[in-house]
């Protein structure tokens, strides 16, 4: 029997620096990648996905930033990169290397049925560029290059990762069974919509609580935001199903809470004034510890380049191991002629 140590499944997830995490982000996803790290049953690597995020227009300057701060976010959040892999993207080249190659086993009709593209085609009219089609092929590459097993992914991107699934078959009976294929971890947090009611939360969109806010902006943005719209006045009955105050309630409250919210909204006991100011008092002393990590990092910049300089060998390490078999596999280059 052998006494070597059972592989841990490994997982990859990443965000894009789109210009300060919001607590969508945090509820949705971060929360959770804290949890799966902190449990440790996985060998955990997670990414700022740079390079999918110049497919719509943006500063180059202020990409450099975002960058850096979405680093921040990811350790202030609770992601300890002693315990887990932290880079940003485009460090890693093998990932884009990848991406070409996959494109030659991604049929284009598997592109088209893509709903983000469409609905990314909408929003950018003025800049519907060849890197939105093929988004997902570097999502797929990002995955892949690492031999992921689990990817924690929203239930928006789960159209994503069935056809990284895809172009892992294809590849795999194409050339050689060198890739798993990966298997969604859904979170059990709910989407977070914007404060607005309408849309899902984006910093883009205007419509977010961003991760670093104050503790009196936060109270500001919730104050504002959109409720049951048949809940007009105390004592009116209200459905903390249809309400986005209720749903962030569920990941900030305790289990108590939420059931006495869900029931005394329901009866009209709860008035929105009320279920909102609670809300604000338990957001705000879920985000006081990160903002007190944040701003202590944001004072240390060597120290958050040095963890994604670290981030990035361990990576380059792993994604030139795969790249090696891939290039060997496909006819590539001439490192197979190398002993």
């Amino acid at each position: 029997m052998s006494d070597q140590p059972k592989q841990k499944p490994r997982i990859l997830s990443g965000m894009q620096p789109t210009g300060g995490l919001h607590i969508g982000n945090y509820l949705g996803a971060l929360k959770n990648w804290v949890n799966l790290v902190n449990a440790g049953e996985h060998e955990a690597l997670f990414c700022i996905v740079d390079a999918h995020a110049i497919t719509i227009d943006y500063d180059p300057q202020q990409l450099k930033q975002r960058i850096l701060d979405a680093a921040v976010s990811y350790i202030a959040a609770g992601l300890d990169p002693e315990k887990c892999t932290i880079f940003v993207q485009s460090d890693v080249p093998q990932h884009t290397e990848l991406a070409w190659y996959l494109s030659a086993v991604t049929p284009m009709g598997d592109l088209n049925r893509m709903t983000q593209f469409k609905e990314k085609s909408d929003e950018h009219k003025e800049n519907v560029n060849a890197g939105l089609f093929t988004y997902p092929i570097l999502m797929a590459a990002d995955i892949l290059v690492y031999r992921a097993t689990v990817v924690p992914v929203g239930d928006d991107q789960v159209q994503h990762l069935e056809l990284t699934r895809e172009i892992a078959r294809r590849f795999n009976h194409r050339f050689k069974a060198l890739f798993p294929e990966p298997k969604p971890l859904l979170s059990a947090a709910p989407r977070i919509m914007g404060v607005d009611g309408k849309t899902k939360m984006s910093k883009s969109r205007g419509n977010s609580i961003d991760l670093l806010d104050t503790p009196k902006a936060v109270e500001k943005k919730i104050k504002s935001a959109f409720t049951d719209p048949n809940k007009l006045r105390q004592g009116d009955a209200g459905n903390p199903d249809i309400c986005n105050i209720f749903t962030i309630h569920k990941s900030v409250s305790s289990p108590a809470e939420v059931e006495q919210i869900d029931r005394d909204c329901r009866s009209g006991a709860l008035g929105c004034g009320t279920c909102k100011a609670l809300l604000c008092t338990n957001l705000n002393r879920e985000l006081d510890p990160i903002r007190e990590r944040a701003a202590a990092l944001g004072a240390d910049r060597k120290r958050v380049l040095e963890i994604l300089d670290n981030g990035r060998e361990q990576a380059t390490r792993l994604a030139e191991r795969t790249m090696r078999d891939v290039r060997k596999t496909m006819g590539l280059g001439t490192g197979h002629y190398k002993k």
